[in-house]
């Protein structure tokens, strides 16, 4: 079982940025496909951005394209999501998770490793 533990998360403007880390232990993630996720308050989690475990393909949810990018560093066991042009919907708590697999994929049933979250705030 990997361990993940998100940091990065915090208050901002509308507009503004934040890069999110997620450090891995326990195990390499470099074979497996990296995803992130975020729960709004009171909404159910929802998907955010996936990476292969290449990083050679991505996938975003249509909310964030264009404005957030997932990349990962396999030689630090990290994952990263930069987050450009912060909205206050984008406003949650934000999880990286490890795939089960090594191809991009948005289903979370495909993810078996979490992280305990970490909170963004975008004011307007």
């Amino acid at each position: 079982q990997v361990q993940l533990v998100e940091s990065g998360g915090g208050l901002v403007q509308a507009g503004g940025s934040l890069r999110l880390s997620c450090a891995a232990s326990g195990r390499t993630i470099s074979l497996y496909a990296m995803g992130w996720f975020r729960q709004p308050p009171g909404k159910e989690r929802e998907f955010v951005a996936a990476i292969s475990w290449r990083a050679d393909n991505t996938y975003y949810a249509d909310s964030v394209k264009g404005r957030f990018t997932i990349s990962r560093d396999n030689a630090k066991n990290t994952v990263y999501l930069q987050m450009n042009s912060l909205k206050p919907e984008d406003t949650a708590v934000y999880y990286c998770a490890a795939s089960r697999r090594p191809v991009v994929t948005t289903n979370w049933a495909d993810f078996g490793s979490w992280g305990q979250g970490t909170q963004v705030t975008v004011s307007a």
